[in-house]
This record gives structure tokens, C-alpha cells and sequence, in this order.
């Protein structure tokens, strides 16, 4: 396993530094160890006869890495896959390469320490005071929710949240301008968010346009400490939906957001999500929601394609050009007894629903499910010390072997745009 982990971490460093390394190269490194898998589905598949979406895309990233120009946001959404940002964090990382020089913000984060849940291992999240949560996943609450689909809230006015973005040496994300996207519960002017800067502090502007609080900072840094002073004697409830770290410079900004457990319906139900998407305004977005709407043995390929038609159809109105990418559900398994799995046989089925989603929408499919080998081969994916005991996670080595392999079907579409 030291081993694995050993290749695997090398060869993410490598690609890091080495955007236009080939999916044959790829497949040359890997092939011996993974003989299970099926090559043959590596690259995007565009089902579809209209590409227009996805090569004007492309066409971006051609604009920024030969003229250094362009500010290009992606939103990769999801659920515990997303959540513990494994996978996204590995092409988030790659992509970095594209950066060159360019020292990009982190894009969209969300304390999920407040919200005693996991958070991603690559910004260190602490607070302090008395904090509640909303998730997109709850029948019942009563806190509105954002694109993040999970909320932090409090009344508390010594509660803090500290957040460090760069927790080792190889991220470099900076930010001169921290956007919060909060609100007080009553509507009111009762509570004011502030930064606490050195031996300062900086009062939150309140931009009516997108109902955020902005905190100018006097230089670019890498960490933030933000507190909330109440106005009244009688305390008023804060809520947190989250983070947005800016900075103006040319590059691209890899936002994940996933709630563990949330489906397509989930998003759906967070009431705002519509209104904080014109922050991110993405240029791609890359679809990753389905593991928990395929896990009910009820599952209805019709419904599942109703509910993202649905979805997209609020994309679209924030962004009527924006481009897609599906990524289909990876295979997986159903816990029947305490020490017995069967097979999810959902899992074609989504498949055939996410290559539909795709010929409608003019997008893109990178189709995980048959990559891994197709119905069953999660349980080989365990063997292999990649995926988890519950055979619907994998572990930090599978996720950064598939987001790997992502990145890399990536560079071989703009491969394939920039040749013609």
C-alpha cells in the first residue's frame, strides 16, 4: 500500500508539472497495475452531434495558456465523493499547471469543521462558540440553504471561524478580497460580520447586488479569522453558507461543492441556489451527483433525468453558455446484512441516463462507470486496496488515481481542439 500510494502521489506531482502528458502515456504507466480496467473508456465521449459548448470552453483554456488571458471558473458538484474533495482536489492540483505563474484564489469553501462533519484535507478549518447546521439532505429545517447545499448558523457572539487554505507547501492559493455568503435569519442589520486582520479588524460591506459581505484585505494572503459582533441585547441568528477567497488575476478556479448523502433532488431543494450561483458564474460544470439517487432500489432512470433537467435548467439561467461534463456513477454496492454486499444494478442504468443528460445538453460523458470495468468490479477496486469496506467510497489512493485519469481526458479534448 506504501507503495501505491508512493507511485500515485509521484505521478499526480508529475502531471502537475507536466500539463500536456498523453492518456497513452498514462495507460503505458498504469496498464500493468490495473489490468481490470477498461482503457477504452479514458478519454470524453461526446454523445451528442453538437460539441459547440465544450470547445468553446476549450477554447478558453487554449486563450489562457497561450496568451495568458482569462479568468475561467469551474464548479465540479457532487456528493461525499465531492464533499471529502479528494478526487477534485487531485485535478484541482493538476490544473494548477495551466496556472503557471498565476497565483489563483482556492474557490468556494465551506467550514464542514463548524458543521462536525468531514472537511477537506487541504484547508484547516477551527472555531469556536455554539454553532447549529442545516444540510440539504434534512426533510425538516428551517434555515435556507445556498448552492452549497449546507449552512452553519449561530447566535453566539463569541463565535469564530478561523480557515488556512495552504496546509502544505505545494498550494500557493492567495486571496486580497474574501466574499461571505451569509445572512441574519430575521432580516435585519442586528448582526455584523467582521475580519479580524493583525491587530485589527474589518467591518464586512454588505454588496445589495448579490447580498454577500465583502472584506477587502489591505494585502493578498492565505488565512482568515471572521466574528460577529451583535448590535441588540437580544442576540439575532447568523448563518453561514460559505466562502469565496478572490482574486483578479488570470487562471482558472476549480470550485467543488458536495453534501454527503445528496442527490439531485437535494440541490434542488436549496432555495438559493440559483441567486449565489451568479457568483461563481462557471464556464463548466462538471456533474458528479447520482451515487445516492441510484442507491434506492425504486430508482427511476425517467425521474433521475427529470430532476437534472430541472437543475440545469436554473444553470441556465445564470449562464446560458455554460458547458458540461457527467461523470457517471462508479460502480457500487448495497449493504443487505451486516458482512454481505450485492451488486447496485442501478448502475447501467444511470450510466444510459448520464450519456442521454449529455446528448441533450451538448455535453460531455467521461464514464467512470465503465472505466473501473463495468457492473461488479468495485468489489476488485477493494481488493486492490483503492475503494472502501462499503463498496461505494474509495480510498484516498482510488480517488486520486480516478482524478488522475480525469485530468488527463481533459488535456486529451483540448489536445483534440487545438490540433484542428
Amino acid at each position: 500500500m506504501r507503495k501505491l500510494a508512493l507511485i500515485l502521489f509521484l505521478f499526480g506531482f508529475y502531471t502537475q508539472l507536466t500539463a500536456q502528458r498523453t492518456n497513452v502515456e498514462f495507460c503505458k504507466t498504469y496498464a500493468p497495475l490495473y489490468g481490470f480496467m477498461n482503457y477504452n473508456y479514458k478519454n470524453i465521449q461526446v454523445p451528442g452531434r453538437d460539441s459547440t459548448r465544450l470547445n468553446n470552453f476549450f477554447q478558453k483554456i487554449d486563450t489562457l495558456i497561450k496568451f495568458g488571458e482569462g479568468k475561467i471558473n469551474i464548479l465540479h458538484i457532487g456528493g461525499s465523493h465531492v464533499q471529502a474533495d479528494f478526487f477534485s482536489h487531485q485535478v484541482r492540483q493538476n490544473l494548477d499547471a495551466i496556472n503557471a505563474e498565476f497565483q489563483t484564489s482556492r474557490g468556494f469553501i465551506f467550514p464542514f469543521s463548524v458543521a462536525k462533519t468531514n472537511n477537506p484535507a487541504n484547508y484547516k478549518v477551527t472555531y469556536s462558540g455554539e454553532w447549529k447546521v442545516a444540510r440539504n439532505v434534512q426533510r425538516n429545517r428551517e434555515i435556507p440553504l445556498g448552492m452549497g447545499g449546507i449552512a452553519v448558523y449561530t447566535n453566539d457572539p463569541s463565535a469564530q471561524i478561523n480557515v488556512s487554505l495552504n496546509t502544505d507547501h505545494f498550494l500557493r492559493w492567495e486571496f486580497d478580497r474574501l466574499r461571505l455568503l451569509g445572512y441574519t435569519i430575521d432580516g435585519s442589520d442586528g448582526v455584523v460580520p467582521i475580519l479580524y486582520y493583525d491587530n485589527d479588524t474589518i467591518e464586512g460591506n454588505l454588496d445589495l447586488i448579490s447580498k454577500t459581505y465583502l472584506f477587502n484585505l489591505p494585502r493578498p494572503d492565505y488565512s482568515f479569522c471572521i466574528g460577529f459582533i451583535q448590535k441588540d441585547t437580544i442576540p439575532h441568528t447568523f448563518v453561514v453558507n460559505g466562502f469565496i477567497p478572490e482574486k483578479e488575476t488570470p487562471g482558472i478556479v476549480y470550485h467543488a461543492i458536495g453534501v454527503n448523502g445528496a442527490s439531485v433532488p437535494s440541490y434542488l431543494g436549496s432555495e438559493n441556489f440559483e441567486e449565489e450561483l451568479h457568483l461563481l458564474n462557471p464556464d463548466l460544470i462538471i456533474f458528479a451527483i447520482g451515487i445516492n439517487d441510484a442507491s434506492s432500489k425504486d430508482f427511476s432512470e425517467e425521474t433521475f433525468r427529470q430532476n437534472y433537467n430541472e437543475l440545469i435548467a436554473k444553470i441556465e439561467r445564470v449562464n446560458p453558455h455554460c458547458a458540461y461534463i457527467f461523470i457517471t456513477n462508479n460502480d457500487s454496492y448495497r449493504k443487505i446484512s451486516r458482512r454481505k454486499y450485492a451488486v447496485n444494478r442501478n448502475g447501467p442504468v444511470a450510466k444510459k441516463a448520464f450519456y442521454k443528460l449529455a446528448e441533450e445538453h451538448q455535453g460531455g460523458v467521461w464514464d467512470l462507470f465503465s472505466l473501473m470495468g463495468g457492473l461488479g468490479t468495485m468489489r476488485t477496486w477493494q481488493k486492490e486496496g483503492l475503494a472502501k469496506v462499503d463498496k461505494v467510497h474509495f480510498k484516498k489512493e482510488g480517488y486520486f488515481l480516478i482524478g488522475d485519469m480525469f485530468y488527463n481526458a481533459l488535456v486529451d479534448y483540448y489536445k483534440q481542439i487545438d490540433s484542428k
